[in-house]
């Protein structure tokens, strides 16, 4: 998936001599470095959710953003993700079910991943490495030496720089939300202690790897995630810390703004909505 749709609400930074995220900043002023963060966590934590609030922020700030989805992300990724998610598919055992996870990574990793941040992209992933380790490592008890050395050989030294792990109540709170609108498929039918060990081993990724993963609290409101998200990148984006203290408002959109499907519109118009909207390709 592309993300370019910008932010939409009243966005105020209160630095006077930069532009706002209304306005969006030149090509001379956007960073060039390229930026790989990671959204993890078990299913219903609400990865989507914040993934595209992010994107549309970062997008209306005048960064390309690249939005996408493990396993997925390209024509190979999406045939292996139908596959390997497939309920149909209950035989596949699980060495199978971690390689085709890691092939179709090797694909977005050297088809996406690695060109966009070459050329200075913010790259959002729902899912990464992180979610191999939990799911086939500690929920599927394969060999973690092995899945980490597949995970290696799959991402070709790419590393994201910030992991933000969404943390529901509970396993069964998850799997309630993840599976309320389009059934569950082949990893959610996995069961209810599956998913526990598998939150359990995020908690454990998370305190093993402190400056890169930080937790959010998933469980509350949406605009207090949210604001929580954008503070845990303050570090990777510097205007993040301002924008979260001055922007209450815009956060609270989460909490009032939804389609009849319950989910996010970002299309609302608004009088206060950014001028300077910027176009993109949104592949899912």
């Amino acid at each position: 998936m592309r993300e370019g749709r910008p932010a939409s609400g009243a966005p105020v930074h209160p630095a006077a001599p930069a532009k706002s995220p209304d306005q969006g900043l030149s090509a001379e002023q956007a960073p060039e470095r390229g930026v790989f963060v990671t959204f993890e966590g078990g299913d219903g934590a609400g990865k989507t959710t914040h993934i595209r609030f992010l994107a549309n922020a970062l997008s209306a700030m005048g960064r390309e953003v690249v939005c996408l989805r493990e396993p997925g992300g390209t024509e190979v990724g999406e045939q292996l993700r139908g596959v390997v998610l497939n309920p149909a598919n209950s035989n596949i055992c699980d060495g199978s079910e971690l390689l085709i996870f890691e092939a179709a990574r090797a694909q977005l990793v050297s088809q996406v991943i690695a060109p966009a941040l070459e050329r200075g992209a913010v790259v959002l992933c729902d899912r990464f490495t992180d979610s191999t380790v939990a799911y086939q490592g500690y929920g599927r008890g394969l060999d973690r030496a092995f899945v980490e050395a597949a995970n290696a050989f799959a991402c070709q030294g790419i590393v994201p720089d910030r992991t933000i792990l969404l943390v529901a109540d509970s396993a069964a709170e998850g799997l309630e939300r993840a599976t309320r609108r389009a059934g569950a498929d082949r990893m959610e039918r996995a069961g209810e202690d599956f998913h526990a060990r598998v939150n359990a081993a995020f908690l454990e990724i998370a305190e093993k790897n402190p400056r890169r993963v930080r937790l959010v609290r998933s469980n509350g409101r949406k605009s207090h995630t949210a604001v929580q998200v954008f503070a845990q990148l303050a570090d990777l984006f510097p205007w993040m810390g301002d924008f979260v203290r001055a922007n209450e408002a815009y956060f609270e959109r989460l909490d009032v703004h939804r389609t009849h499907e319950g989910r996010v519109d970002y299309r609302e118009d608004s009088a206060s909505a950014p001028r300077a909207e910027r176009s993109g390709k949104e592949q899912q």
